[in-house]
């Protein structure tokens, strides 16, 4: 008698009756790796605050975001309920906490310890995809594509890490590299191209994981705001600039979950074509919206620490910048979904610009203020004009 065939659990998920995967909790413990990343970038930009630093801090959230949408893009195919797919996603979240933990000193003595946390989630969970979703011969063909530039792009880490004098030109490359391969198709001669109907995506699920990764950074802004204003003896000075911070984190928060986020949920959920749709609008244009809200975590703490003096540069920068980049990333990601850009955040993102002109004589949490009002200020604008078209 022949033995009975065993029939391996396939560690793809089941298709779902209303086209939206369900986030599961081993998800949200590994963005828990994250509110640490985000913790890290944040104390970094405001230890930092030169040319220099502003830069290979804004290169450190590149990297970081990049890491966490890519495995946001695996789990939307593979089931973490598998034991399998959730012990994977616990290696790639040790392997983020030392990436993140390497961040304060990643461009100076902890430069491999970040590049081989990096490389390691980024190969490795393309391995494991190749070998859990054996069987499925679309999807592996386009992890073969972006292993083999994911694995050269590994090179330029691992070179940069053990080559000082390399290290920004190669990183350089090797996050531009990896950038770059999503809106190509990730092609490679031999193996072809990838196009985004390809991608069979759960609009729905990458919607939300996405909004998550916002509330991530908007709690954040929320620890900094605590924990600096904790810090300080409460004065109606400091009491005042902590309110308007908080006044802040909420309009950020209203901006982009009242006005925003269900409406795009809808549009790529039944959008026929949601893997390029997903790519623009998740991938690449969330971007600015997470980098508005770590930056102006940073305003805050300036002007907790200093509410009554004059607007110094930095806070100008970051109050006024942090918010300004978000209202534009906020207006692209609407574009990208509606088909249209909406003028109100352009008005907005103008005020803001003006403000500058002034702002070095005022008080910085008058600054502080009058960003939060331009925000608030556009969050009703757009509530009482939003018209969801059929």
């Amino acid at each position: 008698m022949h033995a009975p065939t065993r029939h391996r659990r396939s560690l793809l998920r089941a298709p779902d009756p209303d086209g939206h995967a369900k986030v599961s909790f081993a998800e949200l413990f590994f963005d828990l790796v994250f509110v640490f990343a985000v913790t890290q970038l944040s104390h970094r930009l405001i230890g930092h605050f030169t040319l220099a630093g502003v830069l290979q801090t804004l290169f450190l959230m590149l990297a970081v975001w990049w890491v966490w949408v890519f495995t946001s893009w695996v789990t939307n195919w593979l089931d973490p309920e598998a034991i399998p797919v959730r012990a994977c996603l616990f290696v790639f979240m040790l392997l983020g906490l030392l990436m993140s933990g390497a961040i304060p000193d990643a461009f100076d003595g902890r430069a491999l310890m970040f590049a081989g946390s990096y490389v390691g989630i980024q190969v490795g969970r393309t391995l494991f995809f190749l070998w859990a979703a054996r069987g499925s011969a679309g999807l592996l063909r386009n992890f073969q594509r972006i292993l083999a530039w994911l694995a050269s792009s590994g090179v330029l880490w691992i070179c940069g890490a053990v080559m000082p004098q390399w290290r920004v030109a190669c990183w350089m490359a090797a996050l531009g590299l990896e950038f770059i391969g999503p809106s190509l198709g990730f092609v490679v001669p031999g193996l072809g191209r990838s196009a985004s109907t390809d991608w069979t995506v759960s609009g729905g699920h990458l919607a939300e994981r996405c909004a998550l990764f916002v509330i991530i950074a908007l709690g954040e802004s929320l620890l900094v705001t605590g924990a600096t204003f904790s810090e300080h003896a409460i004065t109606p000075d400091t009491a005042l600039a902590f309110l308007v911070a908080f006044a802040g984190s909420l309009a950020l928060w209203w901006l982009y979950f009242d006005t925003t986020n269900d409406l795009a949920t809808g549009r790529i959920a039944h959008s026929d074509d949601p893997g390029r749709l997903a790519r623009l609008s998740y991938t690449y244009l969330h971007l600015p919206i997470v980098a508005g809200i770590i930056v102006n975590a940073a305003g805050d703490e300036f002007v907790l620490a200093h509410p009554m003096g004059e607007t110094p540069l930095r806070t100008a920068v970051c109050v006024l910048g942090g918010f300004g980049l978000y209202i534009l990333g906020v207006g692209l990601f609407k574009w990208s979904v509606l088909g249209r850009w909406p003028w109100s955040h352009a008005v907005a993102v103008g005020l803001l610009a003006l403000t500058g002109l002034w702002a070095a004589a005022w008080p910085t949490v008058l600054t502080s203020a009058v960003a939060c009002l331009v925000l608030v200020a556009l969050a009703v604008w757009e509530r009482q004009s939003r018209k969801i078209p059929a």
